[in-house]
This record gives C-alpha cells, structure tokens and sequence, in this order.
C-alpha cells in the first residue's frame, strides 16, 4: 500500500525501517562497508514479519522464512552521519519459495543508494525442510501489499 508519508521511492514498500549510520559501518575507505547493507536488507525483512502480521504464526507454528539467497547492487557511496530507509516488498510467491525486493534509501543525499533482493524460502524449522507457503501467509502478504503477488 503506499505511504503519502515516505518519498516516491519508497511509497509502494509496506514495510520501511529507519536505521541511523554509525560511525562504526565505515571501513578504510571512509564509505559503509558492503556487508552492512545485508545487515540492512535482514532489517527490513524482519520489519515486514511485523506489518504483515507473520510473527504470531511463525511462533505458533515453529514455521517460517529462511534466507536462501541475497543480492546487492551498490549504486552510491554512503558516509557517517546519515540516515537510511530500508524498504521491503514481496515480489513474488512461488510454491515454497518468495522473492522480497529491497532499497536502501539515503536521508541525507534524498535518493536510492542501493538496491537488491532475497531469496527466502519456508521453511519447517523442526522437520528441517522446506514447506508449500500456508494461505494464510499468502493472504497476509496479500494484504500487506495491497495487491496479489
């Protein structure tokens, strides 16, 4: 659903988390190092648990995501002190997988700073397996995005 609130980029995310830059997720090149933005990227993941509604059926249930795969496409530097916005969608469901976009906005520069996505399937913790996505996780995406998926 879009959020008037946010800027253009980020109005189609449900969720969005504001995570200050420390001075800390620099390294020697003065700029925040490229692992810190999948740190973001897990973030933001964990924010869309909360909007959509997940996190009482993945306790209830002992069921639920696991990261399979993660992609980053750096397209600026960024530097202490700053803000950013780190915006999650679901962009596909299959059978036991999903595909969640992601986009790391800059406060400070007002513009996308990166992009990527995650691989993340679901998963039966206890049985250690992959499961087929319940209805009522896909009816809960679906309306957190506000559209199918």
């Amino acid at each position: 659903m879009a959020n008037p609130e946010l800027p253009p980029q980020l109005a189609n995310f449900p969720a969005v988390a504001k995570v200050p830059v420390q001075w800390g997720d620099m390294d020697s090149f003065q700029h925040v190092n490229n692992t810190v933005y999948l740190r973001w990227f897990e973030t933001s993941r964990v924010r869309y648990l909360e909007v959509s509604g997940l996190n009482p059926i993945m306790e209830a249930t002992g069921c639920g995501p696991i990261l399979a795969s993660v992609h980053c496409n750096y397209r600026k530097q960024l530097r202490y002190p700053d803000e950013v916005l780190i915006g999650a969608r679901m962009v596909k469901l299959g059978g036991t997988s999903m595909k969640v976009e992601h986009v790391v906005y800059s406060v400070q520069q007002q513009q996308l700073v990166a992009d990527g996505e995650s691989g993340v399937v679901y998963f039966d913790y206890a049985n250690q397996r992959p499961i087929v996505i319940p209805d009522d996780v896909r009816k809960l995406i679906t309306q957190a995005e506000g559209r199918e998926v």
